[in-house]
């Protein structure tokens, strides 16, 4: 059982915030408890992008009992005017005693001044109470708002021989059922999924999210440097969810047109032979893709790891060996002459899910 104290409090806002991944853009998740003598008299959470604040609708809850009241947030509350008025400013109006704050909000336009102006205001403000988990938990955001460039999730399910799929292309199933669902959560937690056209043209994947409950569909990005994938492709017919063609110049302009009137969007990453990969990530920055998952075949993954744009790993092993000089493995790429020069996975964590065996962790790039 734990104990209530900061951390019990802090660790329920958390939870708020968890629930909310996948559905507030490129804002952070983040949820608020507000505490009274003894007990919660407001909980809430940040929902969509352009809505209220968690604070705002905890504040909302708890009422006249906010006044001299402990808030918990677990993100830095704002202090600036944005789509929303600023948090900080609504915690000093209605008077509320202390503050607890998970982690600082690397958001230049707050940025520690959040706590600046509770504190300035007279109300006392701790910080750090479950910092790392906070900042885990909203590692897409922190890498967008400083560096505006997508968090890249890669995952990938193979046999413990390294195979995606037999010598004859065969790969369903290779993970067993929960492990799908995990990722179809994955999907519904991320706003783009991306493949390269070849797992389009062999498999003609919907990418979309299909859970037990509605989930939310990402944005699917299609790698195609010649936009050779067949026009009766579900990704382009189904209109499911919104999809982005990744290309060059290579490709012939009456099909970038022909593509745009259907309503997908094509982005020239290039002159080729393959799509720049590191200019794509850019790209697809500014049209405010903050994060994406990467469920390629063995080429766009290897690519991806080898021009260091993978941020985590998730990687499913089946208990099966398929063997086969043709079959392919998870990364392909040019690879490294020394073992020393690997990509190593750190913070890593390993958990069982059934007869199938998850390895997630954080890639190091040595050379």
């Amino acid at each position: 059982m734990m104990p209530i104290n900061d951390e019990f409090y802090m660790s329920l806002a958390l939870d708020m915030a968890e629930r909310a991944q996948g559905q507030t853009g490129i804002n952070p998740v983040v949820g608020a408890v507000v505490v009274k003598d003894g007990a919660v008299v407001g909980i809430g959470t940040h929902l969509r992008r352009g809505t209220a604040h968690a604070e705002v609708h905890a504040l909302n809850m708890a009422g006249a009992a906010a006044e001299n009241s402990t808030v918990y947030v677990s993100l830095e509350p704002c202090s600036h005017y944005g789509i929303t008025p600023p948090c900080s400013q609504r915690l000093i109006e209605e008077k509320v005693q202390r503050v607890v704050v998970a982690c600082e909000d690397p958001n230049p336009s707050v940025a520690g001044q959040g706590i600046e102006m509770l504190r300035k205001s007279g109300i006392e403000v701790e910080v750090g109470v479950l910092r790392e988990r906070a900042l885990k938990l909203n590692r897409k955001f922190n890498k967008y708002i400083t560096t505006r460039l997508p968090y890249v999730t890669l995952k990938t399910a193979s046999t413990l021989d390294g195979k995606i799929a037999s010598k004859s292309g065969d790969s369903k199933w290779i993970s067993n059922e929960a492990a799908r669902e995990i990722v179809h959560t994955l999907r519904h937690q991320h706003q783009a999924i991306l493949v390269g056209a070849g797992t389009v043209i062999a498999d003609d994947p919907q990418l979309t999210t299909r859970l037990s409950v509605p989930g939310l569909s990402p944005t699917r990005i299609i790698v195609d440097s010649t936009l050779r994938i067949p026009d009766h492709s579900k990704v382009l017919t189904d209109g499911l969810a919104p999809t982005m063609m990744l290309t060059t110049t290579r490709a012939s302009e009456n099909r970038i047109a022909a593509l745009r009137d259907r309503g997908i969007e094509v982005i020239v990453c290039g002159d080729g032979p393959q799509v720049d990969l590191e200019l794509a990530m850019r790209l697809l920055g500014q049209r405010e893709i903050a994060s994406i998952l990467v469920e390629g075949g063995g080429k766009i993954n290897g690519a991806m790891l080898e021009q260091r744009l993978v941020d985590e790993i998730m990687l499913f092993l089946a208990p099966k060996l398929i063997g086969g000089l043709g079959s392919p493995g998870s990364f392909v790429f040019t690879g490294y002459e020394r073992m020393r020069d690997s990509v190593v996975l750190t913070d890593m964590e390993v958990e069982q899910i059934g007869d199938n065996i998850c390895i997630k962790g954080r890639p190091i790039y040595s050379v």
